[in-house]
């Protein structure tokens, strides 16, 4: 029996407003990603790139974005995807196999026990992120030269660019953060960073949209009390109660002035003397009022109103 039309009829119209959205959060991430690779570029003519696979929500969303550029970029580039089994308890190995055998897509699942190591090394109930990010880092980099990859791409996001760049503030005592492009600690490979100027939040909805087989992280994940989730909550927070703050503080970073800091290696203070000039970037840049300045700061990075 057919069901009554009156029934049918919201129903169809729901799903057709949750793929509109799912459209149009495609668009505005394929958008996102591709800037910032031209901003920086990322990717050029004969890349190879190494597409880090952890199966978690970002990325699953870094692969599906970076293929997707691919058949629509200016350069030819190609994909590898690779995914560390760090071999802990209950991890489904057979996951993401047969998700990117699925895709067509090439890929290498590289089998170290980095586990063993971390929790035989680390004291129960201390942070296992450190010695767990450089054995991965380590491995990776080595899959890297073997399978001849000139990028190594990581799914890191907007919010994680500035949770690391408050952590190594409040505790780190320094101005620094995640970069979107940098060389590796072995000079031998380049990082990227694609989704830099992407919202954590915007990755969840479309891994929830595209239906990517999510594997948890029962390691590190599931650790209370980290200090990376706490400048997380710290940005959360500033979301709910002061919406554009956390964007014009991601904003910033790409807005930095050194001689209105204290870094006396990016600006040469003990030289600086009066010139009888006018200097736009001197005292006078205090007469404006930064809360008045937001809008245009905000510009920063070109991102649309809803983003």
């Amino acid at each position: 029996m057919n069901a009554p039309a009156e029934i049918e009829a919201p129903a169809a119209r729901a799903a057709h407003k949750a793929a509109r959205e799912a459209g149009k959060l495609e668009k505005r991430l394929l958008r996102l990603a591709g800037q910032a690779i031209a901003d920086f570029n990322m990717i050029g003519e004969g890349d190879r790139v190494m597409v880090c696979l952890s199966g978690g929500k970002d990325s699953y969303g870094l692969l599906d974005l970076l293929l997707k550029l691919k058949a629509r970029a200016p350069v030819s580039f190609d994909i590898v995807a690779v995914n560390l089994d760090q071999k802990q308890p209950g991890f489904p190995a057979h996951v993401l196999p047969q998700y990117l055998a699925g895709l067509g897509v090439p890929f290498h699942i590289e089998t170290q026990d980095t586990y063993s190591i971390v929790t035989r090394v680390i004291e129960p109930g201390r942070t296992m992120c450190s010695l767990c990010s450089r054995l991965r880092r380590g491995v990776l980099y080595r899959v890297a030269g073997e399978l001849g990859a000139t990028r190594i791409a990581l799914g890191h996001h907007r919010d994680d660019i500035l949770g690391t760049f408050f952590l190594n503030m409040f505790y780190g005592g320094k101005l620094k953060s995640m970069p979107p492009k940098l060389v590796s600690d072995d000079g031998r490979h380049v990082v990227i960073r694609p989704l830099a100027y992407v919202k954590e939040a915007d990755l969840a909805r479309y891994a929830q949209a595209r239906q990517f087989p999510i594997i948890p992280c029962n390691l590190c994940g599931s650790q209370d009390n980290l200090k990376r989730v706490e400048a997380k909550r710290m940005l959360a927070e500033w979301e709910r109660r002061y919406p554009g703050r956390v964007q014009n503080t991601f904003n910033a970073l790409a807005r930095v002035v050194p001689s209105h800091l204290m870094d006396s290696t990016l600006f040469d203070f003990r030289r600086l003397e009066a010139t009888g000039e006018p200097d736009a970037g001197g005292d006078i840049a205090f007469d404006e009022d930064p809360c008045a300045a937001a809008p245009a700061a905000a510009q920063a990075i070109r991102l649309d109103p809803g983003d």
